[in-house]
């Protein structure tokens, strides 16, 4: 059975502030995509989130963010190419050490919000993150949108790389995400999010705003975790990949064998 990776954006709680359905999402997911404390997050979040997903046996990743808490990371930043690598370093480093008080290895490295698009289309910002994955643990996989910037700036750099489409979210006619509070931004039918992802993976295009499609091939599927029906739609693409004859796995075991580029 062919094997896909299901992630799901986990870990954006903060104090007293509660966000998300992380309990039951992990009982889904296959891989954790926890924040690191700048757009969603904090230490003691993190923490949690990491010890939770050991115990469901999910694969952990670090989700990074602009540093922007009161607008969850959705607010474009006017930071350097530089500040954007030291921040990358940083969100990194913090969940790697998290990772391994609890016996678990930092498997992949992805972005979120408007850090998230502006790589996909900005190559010295891609590199950025690419290079601080080299700079801390070269084993580690950079996931993003295939045939963007993401691509190009891991074999620039030499990190893995392992492409992503997400099932919740809408893409404009060239590929790229809606921004959040947009038309369309969001897909929140779970029926209409399984059979699009169900025909991304057999078809290997993905369905577009306009209801035309792109042709491009994933690795893994996205899921956000932050909203009341979070589960369920994550629950509704699971069945269907499932029924289809796919196996959930972590992303290291989806792309096996895999190896930075030289």
């Amino acid at each position: 059975m062919p094997l896909i990776d299901l992630n799901g954006t986990l870990g954006e709680s903060f104090g007293i502030w509660q966000r998300g359905m992380d309990d039951a999402m992990l009982r889904i997911v296959s891989s954790a995509s926890i924040a690191c404390g700048l757009h969603g997050g904090d230490p003691l979040v993190m923490q949690t989130t990491v010890g939770s997903a050991r115990r469901a046996g999910v694969a952990i990743g670090a989700e990074l963010g602009y540093p922007d808490l009161q607008g969850h990371g959705e607010r474009d930043f006017n930071m350097t190419p530089y500040e954007i690598y030291v921040y990358s370093l940083y969100q990194i480093g913090a969940l790697a050490a998290i990772c391994r008080a609890n016996n678990v290895t930092l498997e992949y490295v992805k972005l979120h919000g408007a850090l998230y698009r502006r790589a996909t289309l900005e190559l010295a910002a891609a590199k950025s993150v690419a290079c601080a994955i080299r700079d801390t643990d070269k084993s580690v996989i950079l996931l993003g949108q295939g045939g963007t910037c993401f691509e190009t700036a891991a074999t620039d750099v030499g990190v893995s790389f392992a492409s992503e489409i997400f099932a919740d979210r809408g893409y404009r006619e060239d590929g790229a995400l809606i921004p959040k509070g947009e038309r369309g931004d969001v897909v929140s039918d779970p029926k209409t999010a399984a059979q699009r992802v169900v025909k991304l993976l057999k078809e290997g295009v993905l369905v577009l705003s306009n209801g035309s499609t792109l042709p491009i091939k994933a690795s893994s599927i996205g899921v956000h975790g932050d909203y009341s029906g979070a589960a369920k739609l994550a629950f509704a693409v699971k069945e269907a990949l499932e029924a289809n004859g796919f196996t959930l796995a972590h992303l290291r075991q989806v792309i096996p064998g895999d190896e930075p580029a030289s």
